[in-house]
């Protein structure tokens, strides 16, 4: 039917979106909330239901698509997941995937290609041109997640520490974290102990550091500079890694906040050495790509067009 509704969520490490859209292409309504990553928050299952509830009952709602972290890795979780979606939407076609998997449907317009995906955590994803995929990464911070906000701000951290100690070079990182975190650097050891201790959601909050990683090396220091040519160097292995899996020369492109970092960006480029494709639609276009799907919709460059036009920061349709 012409008057049809999808609803897309795209869940993280740091934020969930969601996003009701029409058969245009049309966001009409958004929720954005914190994370919803089942393996660091214990509260995930009451963030992604406070925001899916006002959606529970809205008229004409045909389809579901919700791209999860950690959904297809651990399969107790994975459940939980799925079962949340099925409880808050019982009536409509659903379809759970993994955030990367949604990522990359959306990067690719559902076509063959290489996605980079530093957010919180970090991955890669590629589907081929028999609609195989294959990821690596996303291990989870505790494990793996190299080039990600997150491992980022965690090597500012032991970059700083050791900086004060002379163990390492000086680096202007030391008073930018102290400045940006209001602690006072006369006593470093007490207040960086107690704002670490005092963490409410420690894997955002270290992942923040990432951008004030970027800021100073945009200044030039030495230090922070490297941090962000080693995790260009961790997310080029994660290419290597999967480009067997695609065709030969397949386009790459990327997705995540890291990627806010021009020089991450640029020099991820150089390590692969040919430049990023750009994405077609941003991840919650994904998630609403997964959803249109699910219902046949016939689904043109206008309709592309209308979900970039209205996503994430664009304005809402009117219904």
């Amino acid at each position: 039917m012409s008057d049809a509704l999808i609803l897309g969520i795209d869940g993280g490490g740091s934020k969930v979106l969601v996003a009701l859209a029409d058969k245009r292409g049309r966001i009409l309504r958004r929720s954005r909330g914190h994370g919803v990553n089942p393996m660091d928050n214990p509260n995930w299952l009451h963030e992604l239901e406070q925001h899916l509830l006002p959606f529970r009952d809205q008229g004409n709602l045909a389809a579901v698509a919700a791209a999860l972290p950690a959904y297809g890795e651990v399969e107790r979780l994975s459940a939980l997941q799925r079962d949340a979606i099925e409880r808050l939407f019982p009536n409509v076609h659903r379809r759970v995937l993994n955030d990367v998997d949604g990522a990359h449907l959306g990067a690719f317009a559902g076509e063959p290609g290489i996605l980079i995906l530093s957010g919180t955590g970090s991955m890669a994803w590629v589907r081929n041109s028999k609609g195989q995929s294959a990821r690596t990464g996303g291990w989870g911070d505790l494990i793996g997640d190299e080039g990600s906000s997150h491992w980022i701000g965690q090597r500012a951290l032991n970059l700083v520490s050791q900086s004060l100690d002379g163990r390492a070079p000086a680096t202007a990182l030391a008073k930018a974290l102290f400045d940006h975190l209001r602690i006072n650097l006369s006593n470093p050891m007490n207040g960086l102990g107690d704002w670490a201790s005092s963490l409410a959601n420690p894997r955002a909050d270290i992942a923040a550091i990432s951008t004030l990683v970027d800021q100073v090396a945009l200044g030039g220091d030495k230090g922070a500079v490297g941090l962000i040519e080693q995790a260009a160097d961790e997310l080029a292995k994660h290419h290597a890694a999967i480009a067997g899996h695609c065709d030969p020369g397949a386009d790459w492109t990327y997705a995540g906040g890291t990627f806010s970092s021009r020089l991450l960006l640029e020099a991820l480029e150089r390590r692969i050495g040919r430049p990023p494709a750009l994405p077609k639609l941003p991840p919650i276009g994904g998630a609403l790509l997964a959803a249109a799907q699910l219902l046949d919709w016939p689904l043109d460059d206008g309709w592309f067009g209308q979900i970039v036009a209205t996503a994430e920061g664009g304005d809402c349709a009117s219904q």
